[in-house]
């Protein structure tokens, strides 16, 4: 009788841990994408890409700096003409799920960029929000702080 409740408490044990690692993995493939779609929404301001950010971004995104709310509307229009990047690099990422249809990201940007005649800040702190329409990841909120 002991040899069988050790048994399966060893199988629930196990059972248990091989369910956390599947969601682990899932969630880690999920940050990845997350990541690699943000470092192409970086790719697409830099090459100034209205098109990729038209198509990646919901119908009510905003962007929120230190200059301001800016909806997509906005967005778009002064994304062509506002800022010329030269380079830009993402690191010290976090990620939060939310539910299973919006996440969270931040993380630490270094740039090198003239926006509106002057020299960006080097350095910001961001924080996307994607939120899961249809099977697609569409990025639903923009903010910065330097």
């Amino acid at each position: 009788m002991k040899n069988r409740i050790m048994l399966s408490v060893i199988v629930l044990a196990a059972a248990s841990a091989a369910f956390g690692q599947a969601k682990m993995s899932n969630e880690s493939k999920l940050e990845a994408k997350i990541i690699a779609l943000e470092q192409q929404a970086w790719q697409a301001w830099k090459d100034r890409n209205v098109a990729y950010l038209r198509a990646n971004t919901t119908d009510t995104f905003l962007s929120i700096s230190p200059d301001g709310v800016s909806d997509k509307a906005q967005v778009l229009k002064a994304m062509p003409t506002e800022c010329k990047a030269k380079s830009f690099s993402l690191h010290d990422f976090k990620f939060v799920m939310l539910d299973a249809n919006a996440v969270a990201l931040t993380y630490t940007a270094t740039l090198d960029a003239v926006c509106n005649g002057k020299k960006a800040p080097p350095k910001v702190r961001a924080v996307v929000n994607y939120v899961k329409r249809g099977d697609r990841w569409l990025e639903a909120m923009y903010m910065q702080a330097p």
